[in-house]
């Protein structure tokens, strides 16, 4: 896949979403695309916990 810039990911995008929607719309789906690129960043850097890990963590947060 060719390299896109972020200004063109994020016009890709808007181009996807309906007509009839508003800027708090517009901006949630830039956050989400942001998220994404995080996520497969910190994928490719090794940063990643087991599902194991992360139901313990739910759990030490929900007896807190």
């Amino acid at each position: 896949m060719p390299y896109m810039s972020v200004k063109e990911q994020v016009l890709q995008a808007i181009q996807r979403l309906p007509d009839d929607i508003d800027f708090r719309d517009v901006a949630e789906e830039v956050a989400f695309l942001a998220a994404v690129v995080e996520a497969e960043e910190d994928i490719q850097a090794g940063r990643v916990i087991s599902n194991e890990q992360m139901k313990t963590r739910i759990a030490e947060w929900s007896t807190k």
